[in-house]
């Protein structure tokens, strides 16, 4: 199949499934609850319907928490209004008002940046808007609990270690070869960049797109002493590459003492294979997002339970 079918398929599949989404629109508005837990994400008006799916299947079954949303410069007036109505009245940042520097721009670093200045106070989850939550979370509620951060895992087989140890477990990876993924990059020179953390350092290879960061940790000056060096290392050209701010988001959640690992038969991303009836959350990656129909039952599923 040529790229122009496969590009004309993978829209008619985003259309089917923002047709079932728009159902979310029927249901109640969420009652959200000041009570230090924030659910925060980065959002345009492209991906408003999933989103409102993301927010309101997690916060029905999580029971806590207000949100927030950094606005990446799509918003329309129309959109805050669903948002008003359906979240609370949810403050919304601007994107253009976050100077990410040292940082790279773009790449979710506004998003990352955002986040750990409202963490300063609140317990802060970053919610990507193509995850469906449709069971029990109750990791999540206990990490919560006990002022823990979490985070999804990249793969099933990640966990938690000291950086020297992270890099001498395979696939090694060269840094200086320029085909050798951004993340690769950064992980393996992870010993080398103190990037204000100090200490003993660790690494879990998570996935920044559902988080959790307790309060009072880590914050924005960290990130951006991260950066400074690793720029200076590899150039801030390399380092603006999709999937740095994921390195960074990893790098803060295993550096304040041992996260939680949200267990993987229940929290996944989706890699094209069947969901079990034991899985209460999923991360539907853009590579399979709407392969085999599974987002739109996802979708449909947590909907119905609204």
């Amino acid at each position: 199949m040529n790229m122009v079918a496969e590009t004309a398929i993978r829209k008619l599949r985003e259309m089917r499934y923002l047709a079932g989404a728009r159902e979310i629109l029927a249901t109640p508005p969420v009652v959200p609850r000041d009570d230090g837990v924030i659910l925060f994400s980065m959002i345009g008006t492209k991906v408003l319907l999933p989103y409102l799916v993301a927010a309101k299947s997690l916060h029905c079954r999580l029971g806590m928490g207000r949100f927030a949303i950094l606005d990446d410069g799509t918003l329309t007036a129309n959109d805050r209004e669903v948002l008003a109505h359906h979240l609370g009245n949810p403050q919304i940042y601007s994107i253009a008002d976050v100077d990410p520097a040292p940082c790279p721009s773009g790449g979710c670093w506004e998003r990352l940046l955002t986040l750990l200045e409202l963490r300063r106070d609140h317990y802060v989850i970053q919610l990507d808007s193509d995850t469906v939550t449709f069971g029990p979370v109750p990791d999540v509620a206990e990490a919560i609990a006990r002022g823990r951060n979490f985070t999804l895992k990249g793969e099933a087989v990640a966990r938690w270690m000291s950086v020297e140890e992270f890099v001498a477990t395979p696939p090694f990876y060269d840094w200086q070869d320029p085909e050798t993924h951004v993340q690769d990059v950064a992980e393996a020179l992870l010993p080398e960049i103190a990037g204000g953390i100090g200490g003993q350092r660790h690494y879990v290879r998570g996935c920044a797109g559902f988080a959790g960061f307790a309060p009072g940790g880590l914050g924005p000056e960290v990130a951006k002493d991260f950066c400074t060096e690793i720029v200076a290392r590899i150039g801030l050209e390399r380092w603006s590459q999709w999937g740095s701010e994921q390195v960074m988001s990893n790098v803060i959640v295993s550096n304040e003492g041992e996260p939680v690992l949200l267990p993987y038969d229940r929290f996944l991303n989706f890699w094209n294979e069947p969901i079990s009836s034991e899985v209460a959350f999923v991360h539907f990656i853009g590579t399979y997002r709407y392969h085999a129909g599974a987002y739109l039952e996802a979708t449909r599923q947590a909907i119905a339970a609204l």
